[in-house]
C-alpha cells in the first residue's frame, strides 16, 4: 500500500499506461468541445464587429480570415474531441490561437495576462496533441489499427 501511495504521489503514471492515455483523452475531448462549442460556434457566421475586428488586426481580407478562424475553432476542435485528424486539426487551432494571442490580445489591445490566458491554454494544448496525436483512445488510432 505504501509503495501504492509512493508511485501515485511522487513518480506518476507511465506516459503509455491506460490510465494516461484516459488522462490525455479527458483533456483532448474537454478541450476540443469547449472550444467548438464555447467559441468557434459563435464565429460562425463571422460577426460584423468580428470581421471588423480582424481588418484591424491588419489582415488582408477579414471577412475570409474570420471565416477561416471560425472554422479552425469550431471543426478544429470537433475534430480534436473526437480524435480523428489530430495532429492537423491541433496544428490547425494552435496556429489561429497564436494568432489571436499575439495580434488580437497582445499588439492591437494591449490586453494584460489575464485577458488572453484561455487563448493561451488552448495554444499550448493544441501545441501537445500536435506532438502526442489522438493517443490510444482516438479515432485516429482505430484507422492506423494501434486501438
Amino acid at each position: 500500500m505504501a509503495d501504492t501511495n509512493r508511485s501515485f504521489l511522487f513518480s506518476g503514471t507511465d506516459s503509455g499506461s491506460s490510465v494516461a492515455e484516459l488522462g490525455l483523452t479527458l483533456l483532448r475531448v474537454f478541450a476540443g468541445v469547449a472550444l467548438a462549442l464555447a467559441h468557434g460556434l459563435g464565429k460562425l457566421p463571422p460577426s460584423e464587429g468580428f470581421v471588423e475586428g480582424i481588418g484591424n488586426m491588419g489582415f488582408p481580407a477579414p471577412g475570409l480570415f474570420a471565416w477561416l478562424s471560425g472554422i479552425a475553432e469550431f471543426f478544429g476542435g470537433l475534430l480534436l474531441a473526437a480524435g480523428l485528424l489530430v495532429r492537423p486539426a491541433a496544428l490547425l487551432v494552435a496556429a489561429n490561437m497564436f494568432v489571436a494571442v499575439v495580434f488580437m490580445h497582445i499588439l492591437t489591445r494591449g490586453d494584460p495576462f489575464a485577458g488572453y490566458e484561455l487563448a493561451l491554454f488552448f495554444f499550448f494544448t493544441a501545441v501537445a496533441f500536435a506532438l502526442k496525436g489522438g493517443g490510444r483512445y482516438s479515432i485516429d488510432a482505430k484507422i492506423r489499427g494501434g486501438g
